[in-house]
């Protein structure tokens, strides 16, 4: 995969992941038949099938249920015994993006943590640019894959839509896909 999509779908993810979708992320989605259908055949058949209206609250409701009522996408609440949520340099993640030269200003974001899953795919996007696939590949395994992999496992079958069931699918499968072919790129592999 070109360096090229492999931002896009981090961009994609990104996005996904932070908030619920607004009319023009939507409508930009509704017009995406392949990326639809790259996500899953059943989501690109769904989106036909519903107004834009009916699309955005079945999306909103579903966004909302999964990834900020019920779950959150949050790597230290994910995998911190405590459920706590670690916030500042005592998050391991920010030591990550420190070293990285990530500058990340949580004030002008609508995230308030350095690990919400929206945050580090953007990280993961920022990374491409650079070319340092070797730190990519390390990202991937000390932080992304640990907890998104058994997160998204979790939230799957609470899904009510087919577009985040074939989300959480489609995450998974790249993010795998992507670790595996740094890997073999790079000759890296992190125990």
């Amino acid at each position: 995969m070109d360096e090229k999509r492999r931002l896009y779908i981090y961009a994609f993810l990104s996005r996904v992941f932070t908030e619920e979708l607004d009319d023009r992320a939507l409508e930009d989605l509704r017009g995406n038949e392949a990326l639809l259908e790259t996500i899953g055949e059943e989501t690109a058949a769904w989106f036909g099938s519903l107004d834009f209206d009916a699309l955005k609250e079945a999306l909103n409701v579903d966004y909302n249920s999964l990834f900020v009522i019920n779950n959150h996408p949050i790597e230290s609440a994910v995998t911190d015994s405590k459920n706590e949520i670690l916030v500042g340099l005592q998050n391991p993640v920010m030591q990550f993006y420190f070293s990285h030269g990530y500058e990340l200003n949580l004030e002008s974001s609508k995230l308030y943590v350095p690990d919400h899953a929206g945050i580090e795919l953007g990280f993961m996007q920022s990374m491409i640019s650079t070319g340092d696939k070797k730190s990519q590949a390390e990202f991937l395994h000390k932080h992304l894959l640990p907890w998104i992999v058994p997160f998204l496992t979790g939230v799957r079958p609470m899904a009510e839509t087919p577009f985040y069931r074939d989300l959480c699918d489609f995450t998974i499968e790249f993010l795998l896909d992507d670790y595996s072919r740094l890997v073999e790129e790079t000759g890296e592999v992190h125990a």
